[in-house]
């Protein structure tokens, strides 16, 4: 599991993006960022997605969102598939879909839901996996964000 305090790392070639594309530079320096791993064999983060598009929608200007689809099986490669269950589930942030596993190793990520939360500056401030806890990510985030 990546450490407390790491910086962001590289972000590896994507199988594919859907909703735009984005780079470590572009989210290092600008603002805190959140990055979620999920998969459409997981019910628990599609419990957990209106509560992270909320987040999304209400942090729009001072966070960046980034899903990323970690599949768990060889079921959970199919594009189409991902791409559907993104759209009935609202996920309009983008999403770097990850079937070779390339950003959950960097990630050293063994869960979904997954959350890992960095501040401005690319340094990892907190991580949290499961079903449980968005208050706790909330109030992380908010103290990223400097919110009290």
């Amino acid at each position: 599991m990546m450490k407390l305090r790491t910086p962001m790392p590289e972000l590896p070639q994507a199988t594919k993006w859907l909703n735009g594309e984005v780079s470590r530079e572009e989210l290092i320096g600008s603002k805190p960022t959140l990055i979620h791993f999920w998969s459409v064999s997981c019910g628990m983060c599609k419990e957990a997605m209106p509560q992270i598009n909320e987040f999304r929608d209400q942090y729009a200007d001072e966070l960046n969102v980034i899903a990323v689809h970690m599949p768990r099986s060889e079921k959970d490669l199919d594009l189409d598939q991902i791409e559907e269950v993104a759209k009935e589930h609202h996920i309009s942030q983008p999403i770097y879909i990850d079937n070779d596993h390339q950003l959950t190793d960097v990630f050293e990520n063994q869960y979904v839901p997954a959350y890992y939360v960095f501040d401005e500056e690319g340094t990892l401030r907190h991580f949290q996996a499961g079903g449980s806890g968005m208050k706790m990510l909330e109030k992380r985030v908010n103290r990223v964000l400097g919110n009290k």
